[in-house]
């Protein structure tokens, strides 16, 4: 007799639908606020289940206006951290990618957000990231959109 154990999703990431809004505040100042509940859910059912969820913001950085240099925060300027975990399912060991705001890293280049390190089978993770905007203080007044992408492997 034989039979299959099959693994029907695989690796998956969700993110909060955007725009999301992080608050406000002055030139030369600090905006901070949480992204809202990121989740990778591993449905691999793998002997060796890890991964690395990445994050960086999109080229060009945070924009108002017509994207001037002055209506521009460069993305050297937007810190992330994900803290802990809020829940995870399964077995092995998640790892924030920054545990703190003192670990808080510039997302111009692709950082680990997130990583599960050893265990097997199905399982999960989801943290709510905070996005920190160190405004330059030449920046000038309106509403900045940028991407933060995240992925998973």
């Amino acid at each position: 007799m034989t039979f299959t154990v099959t693994a029907p999703d695989g690796l998956t990431i969700t993110v909060p639908n955007g725009p999301v809004s992080i608050g406000s505040g002055v030139p030369g100042g600090q905006i901070s606020g949480q992204l809202g509940p990121v989740t990778v859910s591993d449905q691999r059912a793998a002997l060796t289940a890890t991964w690395i969820a990445t994050v960086v913001a999109a080229t060009g950085g945070f924009t108002t206006g017509g994207g001037t240099p002055a209506e521009t925060i460069p993305n050297t300027d937007v810190l992330y951290w994900s803290g802990a975990a809020t829940a995870t399912t399964g077995t092995g060991t998640f790892v924030p990618g920054q545990a703190n705001a003192a670990a808080a890293q510039s997302i111009d280049t692709p950082r680990t957000a997130f990583s599960k390190t050893s265990g097997s089978g199905d399982n999960s993770a989801t943290w709510d990231p905070t996005i920190v905007i160190n405004v330059p203080a030449s920046a000038v007044a309106g509403v900045y959109t940028g991407t933060v992408n995240h992925s998973v492997a």
